[in-house]
Order: C-alpha cells, then structure tokens, then sequence
C-alpha cells in the first residue's frame, strides 16, 4: 500500500532568519509523497526568497498580510494531501514526527487529529541579556496547537477553516468547533515540536490583541450554553 499524501503548511512573515531551519526540519521527516506550502503573509523582508530555495518541492503563496488564520486557509486552499500539518516558521519538527502522528491515525481510523508535546528552547541567536528575559519550561508541554498536529483533511471539511477576524485565539476558536463537531483527538507521549523562543513570537508581538483569547473563549461557552438548553 501506497504511503498517504502529506501537506505541511508553513505560513510565514517576515521569517526570514529562522524559516530555512523549519523547512529542513519538515524534509528532514523523509516522508514521501509530500506537499509543502509556504504562505507568505505579506512580509517586508526576504521571507519568499528564502522559500523559492527549495523550488520546486516547496510551494510559494503569496498573499497581503492578514495574518495566521488567514495564511493557514490560504494553505488550505486547494492542498491535495489526505492528511494536513501545519508548521509556524520559526519553529521545527522533531524526527519522526509524522511517522508517529501517522501511524496512531492509521491504528485508530475514528482518531480525526493526532498531537504530541511541545519542548521550548531559547533561540541560540539571542544574547545572554536577551535570553534571561525569556522564560522556557525545562520540560516538554502538551502541545495543544496547530504546529503540533496531524489532522485527516476530512476534519476541516467538517469543522470548516480558521477564523480570519481575529490575531490570537483563531486555533483555540477552532478547536472549539471542532469538538462540538464531535472531531476525535488524541495526544502522543513523544515530543513532535520544538518551540523556539526569541522574544518577538506571534504571543509577544500581539500582545495587545490578547482581549481576543477571551473573546474566542466566551463565544465557545456561549455556543455550548446555547446547544445544551436547545
């Protein structure tokens, strides 16, 4: 039997510095037949440059910068792959990890997404100035995030895409849907990403887009006070 299709979806803005690190660390997976998306989210720097390296095993989209939701839908948009990854750009892969995310999907065909946890490390690149402002958990998380899944496509044919309207909270909004579409998940004990910190992440940059965690997070508890009294 033939090994299924995989898209990776990397959006990306202004990336520039760490992006070549996540790409060889999606190829360095050695899955075969594999899709990878680049979403260019509008940067100012040499982020597509970078992509177009890996012409043509690496898909370029470029859009206006609307931010990740809107480049993760842009990545959606037309993937061939039975199974989607996400991956955000100045991040990595562990080895290994679709393996593992493939083969617990395949052993459970009702599982809809597979995750693993998370390991943060300090990018190498800051200062000793820099890096002590950063706190990094010294052991690995549940990675409850888009980097750390594997989702049968199907899934968002059901669930349908990520919201667009807001900076932060568009995976925890979609989570949310997703499991009142019933969607099946589970996680893996072993470590599929490697967060890096380097102190302009998405959580820092917005930090004053934060009021839309609890924005996503009241419409989710409103959704289900609303089903359960219907």
């Amino acid at each position: 039997m033939s090994a299924p299709l995989v898209t990776a979806i990397v959006p990306a803005y202004n990336a520039e510095r760490y992006l070549a690190d996540a790409l060889d660390s999606v190829f360095a997976q050695g899955h075969s037949p594999l899709e990878v998306i680049v979403v260019d989210d509008g940067s100012t720097d040499a982020t597509a440059a970078v992509a177009e390296r890996w012409s043509p095993s690496v898909e370029v989209r470029r859009q206006a910068n609307g931010g990740t939701g809107a480049a993760r839908n842009r990545g959606l948009a037309g993937a061939r792959g039975d199974y989607v990854a996400f991956l955000d750009a100045d991040d990595m892969w562990t080895e290994g990890k679709l393996a593992a995310q493939l083969e617990r999907l395949a052993a459970d065909p009702s599982l809809d997404l597979v995750f693993g946890h998370i390991r943060n490390f300090v990018s190498p690149d800051l200062s000793p100035a820099q890096a002590a402002r950063l706190f990094c958990p010294p052991e690995p998380q549940p990675g409850y995030s888009a980097a750390c899944m594997l989702a049968r496509r199907s899934a968002f044919e059901r669930v349908g895409p990520f919201r667009e309207d807001v900076d932060l909270g568009e995976f925890i909004d979609w989570m949310a849907r997703a499991r009142e579409q019933g969607v099946r998940d589970a996680l893996l004990p072993e470590t599929v990403l490697l967060r890096r910190l380097h102190g302009s992440n998405t959580g820092i940059r917005q930090r004053d887009s934060r009021s839309d965690f609890a924005l996503v997070v009241k419409q989710a508890l409103d959704r289900r006070r609303a089903s359960a009294r219907a």
